[in-house]
Parts: C-alpha cells; sequence; structure tokens
C-alpha cells in the first residue's frame, strides 16, 4: 500500500490544512482495514479523505491521512432494482456517467459534482427541490470499517442503529468502503434561469416551491436582484445549450469574468454595489439536459462558505434578515447569497431531519475576512433552531448542537458502540460532537 510520511495536505478552499503522520492510499476494502488496524496499534487517529470539497477541518489528522482517490470504482448495479453500489472514492461526476451508461441517475445534486460520494454524503449534502430529500437519504446500505477494523455491513434490516447514524455520519462512525445507492431511471430537466426582482420571489416562495420540482435562487448582494433557477423533470427531447453558449455562460462568464469581478473587488471593495449590478444582466436561459449536466455548474472561483438550515416556513423572514444584515455591515459582497429547499429526512444527523427544511448559503471570495458577516448570519440562524451544514464554515461546539437534533443521543451512543476509542476523531469532532462517551 504506496504512502508517504509527514506529507501536508489543504483542502480545496485553501483554508485547512493539516500535516498527518503518514497519507495512506488503499484501493480495497482490504487495504482500508489495514489502514486501522495499523494505526489502533500506533495509537494514532485516522481521517479519510475524498476531494477535499469541505470549507471545515472535518477530514484533517495529526495521524493518519486516508485519501480514497484510488477507491473508485462501481461494484455492482442490479438491474432489477436500480441500486448501485459503488466504492467510497468516486467523485459525483464519474457516478453521474457511470449511472447514465446503465440509464440510472441520482435523484437529487447539489450544484457542485467534484465531491467523493463518502464525503458528500457523511456531510450530508444536498440539492433543492421540496419533494426530493438529500444524497444521505438515497443511500439503502453501506459497509463500514470500525475502530478495530471490523467491517460491518449496515442496512435497515442489519445493523439497524449503525445504518441510521451512518448515512451522514461525519466520517465519527469509521471508514465508508462501499454505500449502496437507490438510484432513479435516468430524466432530463427542463431548466429555466433568469433574474427576477429578490422581493418577488420572496413573495411568491411557497407557490415557485411547489410548482417546480427543483427551486433555487441567488440573491445579489447590493441589487434588488435574484438569479433564478426552475428545474422540472421533462419527457421532452434533450435540448442543451450550444457547446459555445455553454462555455460562455459556465466559464466565460460565470468564472472568468465572476473571478475577475471578485479579484477587482478584493482591491477595490467600494467599487463591489457597482460592480455586483453586472451580474444579473446576462439575460434569460431556457433548456432541456441530463438531469446532472443540469443540477451541476463548474466552480473554478475559490470561496469560503457557511450554510444554515431552517424549518422552511421560515425561509423568506431568515433572508430579509441576512439582506438587512448586510446593509448594517456595510462591507462590500462580490458572491450571491444562496437560497434552497428540501424534504425532510429521518437520519439522525441530517441538516434536514424532521423537518421540509430552507437553506441560505453565505460566501466570500478567498482570502477575504469573514468573521463579522458570518457571524452575524449565524447569530441570525440561532433564532430559528438553525443547523449548520457540516462541511462548511461556522462556530457552533457540541453544546449549543446537541438541542437542535432530537435523535443526537441515538448517534453517540452508535458512536461509542463502533468507535470506542476515538479512532475516527479529531479537533472538529471533539468540537462538534464532543468526545466518544463509552457505555457503562
Amino acid at each position: 500500500m504506496p504512502s508517504a510520511a509527514r506529507a501536508s495536505w489543504s483542502n480545496w478552499a485553501r483554508n485547512q490544512s493539516c500535516a498527518p503522520a503518514e497519507v495512506a492510499r488503499p484501493s480495497t476494502e482490504a487495504g482500508l482495514v489495514d489502514v486501522v488496524e495499523q494505526a489502533a496499534a500506533a495509537g494514532r487517529r485516522v481521517k479519510a479523505v475524498g476531494a477535499g470539497h469541505s470549507f471545515t477541518s472535518i477530514a484533517c489528522t495529526d495521524g493518519v491521512l486516508v485519501d480514497l482517490s484510488g477507491y473508485d470504482r462501481v461494484r455492482d448495479h442490479d438491474a432489477a432494482t436500480g441500486r448501485v453500489t459503488v466504492e467510497a472514492g468516486i467523485p459525483l461526476h464519474r457516478l453521474s456517467d457511470e449511472l447514465d451508461r446503465r440509464g440510472l441517475a441520482l435523484e437529487n445534486m447539489g450544484d457542485i459534482d467534484r465531491q467523493s460520494v463518502s464525503g458528500a454524503t457523511q456531510t450530508a449534502t444536498h440539492g433543492t427541490g421540496l419533494r426530493y430529500r438529500n444524497l444521505s437519504s438515497q443511500i439503502v446500505g453501506l459497509r463500514l470499517v470500525t475502530g478495530d477494523g471490523t467491517v460491518l455491513d449496515a442496512t435497515p434490516d442489519e445493523n439497524a442503529d449503525v445504518f441510521a447514524s451512518a448515512r451522514a455520519g461525519l466520517g465519527a462512525l469509521g471508514l465508508v468502503s462501499t454505500v449502496t445507492l437507490q438510484c432513479v431511471p435516468a430524466f432530463r430537466l427542463h431548466a429555466v434561469e433568469e433574474p427576477v426582482p429578490v422581493d418577488e420571489v420572496l413573495a411568491n416562495l411557497d407557490d415557485l416551491v411547489a410548482d417546480n420540482d427543483h427551486y433555487e435562487f441567488y440573491w445579489v448582494p447590493h441589487t434588488r436582484w435574484a438569479l433564478t433557477k426552475r428545474n422540472t423533470r421533462t419527457d421532452e427531447p434533450s435540448r442543451p445549450r450550444p457547446r459555445l453558449r455553454e462555455w460562455v455562460d459556465d466559464i466565460a462568464l460565470g468564472n472568468y469574468a465572476f473571478g475577475l469581478l471578485c479579484r477587482l473587488g478584493r482591491w477595490r471593495p467600494d467599487a463591489i454595489p457597482r460592480l455586483a449590478k453586472i451580474i444579473p444582466s446576462t439575460g434569460k436561459l431556457d433548456y432541456v439536459d441530463r438531469s446532472d449536466r443540469v443540477f451541476t455548474s463548474p466552480r473554478k472561483v475559490h470561496f469560503y462558505e457557511m450554510e444554515y438550515a431552517v424549518p422552511r416556513e421560515a425561509l423568506p423572514e431568515a433572508l430579509n434578515r441576512v439582506r438587512r444584515l448586510v446593509d448594517e455591515l456595510g462591507t462590500p459582497l462580490s458572491f450571491p447569497v444562496e437560497v434552497r429547499v428540501v424534504a425532510g429526512d429521518d437520519i439522525p444527523l441530517s441538516t434536514a431531519y424532521g423537518r421540509e427544511t430552507g437553506y441560505i448559503a453565505v460566501h466570500v471570495y478567498q482570502g477575504t475576512a469573514y468573521d463579522a458577516y458570518f457571524s452575524g448570519v449565524e447569530r441570525i440562524m440561532d433564532g430559528y433552531g438553525g443547523r449548520p451544514h457540516w462541511g462548511k464554515l461556522h462556530f457552533q461546539r457540541s453544546e449549543t448542537l446537541a438541542p437542535r437534533y432530537p435523535r443526537w443521543d441515538e448517534f453517540q451512543s452508535v458512536r461509542a458502540k463502533v468507535d470506542p476509542e476515538g479512532r475516527f476523531a479529531n479537533p472538529y469532532l471533539d468540537r462538534v460532537l464532543g468526545p466518544v462517551v463509552s457505555s457503562p
């Protein structure tokens, strides 16, 4: 098993880094087991890393960092049920291609497809759509390497308590080896993207999320505009954007031009409000394409992000309070504020547990100070029992998080069962979950 001593690692946003004692790159489940057993013998902690798209230090360790990039194959496909078993390191964009070749798709996706399937599901990554749940909810089975190297099969019928929690386990319950996903027949989306006044959006938000399969919008700070995305499942024939138009929209404008705007804004912050008025002027898009190609977009401009989940009905009020906060802070912001909605689920530490959920995500350009902005947003979200995305920046601790999750103690019991020595802990998990408390 190839490894390198005292390597350094940093995440995609370059705001988290660590110097693990060892980096392991297993390509088999037996290799995963070997990593854990050797780490246990040496008294080291173990953390897995996929694509590094989390903004928190959830993957950092001074012990053994397990790079899953070589553990990325499709293991099994049941054509009759639409269930597909994959290794933990497969990135979502490759998974989408593999599924499409089999006439399948993920039911819902977020707007980035570079993450590994385990990284995305362990942090309860989500897309948008009032009738559709997050990625973790699409898991119907998994295999988990626990703290002593034991491999557990976890399904609704076998080790059901582990299955319930491990679908969004924050990497705290073990190394995810494989996940079995309940996929759906491949489908197309009819996408309509256009700027709309944000007050109009908020006044009609209930109807918009009910009438569209997947609705989201981005409020552009310092303007009255929202960039809206209405995605509806359709039997229409594919009508993708011409390749040049797609490059102009997604790369030239969405990344290169926007990146230039951000760099200019960092050099001249007072110019951001004027530059922001350019963002909603790109016009209307109307096209039909494969679902994953509509759900996701390339992200080449690096940023820092905080995202909070609140009860769906609180969404308009919470966003308006964020808008007022931006005015009060007087800090020019180049990044739009993203708003999405998803169905509730039954996963103990999912941010959408037990309620239809609205999400508000705030961003700043890489290298920009964010404490005042993000702290102010967090205070607003606290008033709604807000739950922070586990892979995005926040300032919460286990003491403030526990009351927001009705099945918190159930998760902690499972953690003590499968990892009594805290083999998979790190400073971030110590902060947000507390130490492992073994059962008496």
